[in-house]
């Protein structure tokens, strides 16, 4: 990808072709050949993403017979067979569209578990149509994954195969401003990052976790990510337990700023705690629906940050015990 230019991507779900030695990295080359081939572009022009299982060497005839097949199934409407295929653990297949004003923006995404920053146990394929250069895509890109794929924290464990690719055809022929595209890419990477989160492995509840009043954006992330990682208040939320207490443990974890005596708390907009002490009775928060809000205030200055995680429930624990069988 050093010349700014890909032509194709591949995907294969079953073996992730990670730890399997030189023989797996002969498979990526005859995959990419092989497409490249079919397609008529040079290897290099190919990005070849796999998924599932590391260490599990695919067997190269069956992948190669699997490119074969994919090719002479290509067509303008094959988008939606593209985005089932690439499931692994997913229920549901996951796509977006963001239309501009005469270009657009299309993607999809495979990922449910293993989901936590740079980036997730997913892969995510997005094209447009815009007149896009090279270093103006990769430049929206990292600003568009910073805010969304990035800050999606579902279990705190990270993937070896994590992929995020955004190519542009031009064939619109319009040159949107960069303000315009990246918030539309940011737009399409946050609407399938909570496709990711919403399918998160055996969770109840999707959680927004805000924190407020930050003295920089770092800190914020870093106390969000915090909370989010903290297996007793997730399982507190699967409880339907509004366990505050643990909110705030989360955050003296942190090297952020922040005065651990005046801190503020609420879970779906009650403010159970006040100035580090008990305010509004927790047993006011409702946790019963699907969407769960905490809000943090830091007290430490003006930035702001949003990280989103799931509870941990008996099903996540169960599918993942159970996963490699």
């Amino acid at each position: 990808m050093q010349d700014g230019t890909v032509r194709a991507v591949v995907l294969n779900s079953g073996g992730a072709n990670c730890y399997t030695g030189p023989e797996g990295f002969q498979t990526t080359h005859a995959v990419a050949e092989r497409v490249a081939e079919h397609v008529g572009i040079g290897a290099l022009d190919v990005v070849v993403c796999s998924t599932g299982l590391i260490g599990l060497t695919n067997d190269r005839g069956t992948v190669l017979a699997g490119v074969d097949a994919a090719h002479a199934a290509l067509s303008a409407d094959g988008g939606d067979d593209a985005a089932h295929a690439i499931m692994t653990t997913d229920s549901v297949a996951k796509q977006v569209v963001v239309e501009g004003a005469g270009w657009s923006i299309g993607g999809m995404a495979k990922g449910a578990g293993m989901l936590a920053p740079q980036l997730a146990t997913m892969l995510v394929v997005l094209t447009t149509d815009a007149v896009v250069p090279a270093a103006e895509l990769d430049a929206a890109l990292r600003a568009s994954t910073r805010v969304s794929f990035d800050r999606l924290d579902s279990d705190g464990c990270m993937s070896t195969n994590d992929t995020v690719t955004v190519m542009a055809s031009g064939a619109s022929g319009i040159t949107p401003s960069a303000d315009d595209f990246t918030a539309a890419l940011t737009q399409a990477c946050t609407d399938l990052a909570m496709q990711l989160l919403a399918d998160a492995e055996g969770s109840e509840h999707e959680i927004a976790i805000t924190v407020v009043g930050a003295a920089s954006t770092d800190d914020a992330v870093e106390v969000g990510r915090s909370i989010a990682r903290s297996n007793l208040f997730k399982a507190a939320v699967f409880g339907r337990d509004p366990n505050w207490g643990r909110v705030l443990a989360s955050v003296g974890t942190t090297a952020a700023a922040f005065d651990p005596a005046d801190l503020d708390v609420a879970m779906n907009g009650v403010w159970v705690c006040r100035e580090s002490t008990p305010h509004t009775d927790p047993a006011e928060v409702d946790l019963s629906g699907r969407e769960v809000t905490v809000t943090v205030d830091l007290k430490a200055g003006g930035e702001r940050a949003t990280v989103w995680t799931n509870d941990l429930t008996h099903a996540y624990v169960h599918e993942n015990s159970a996963y490699s069988s």
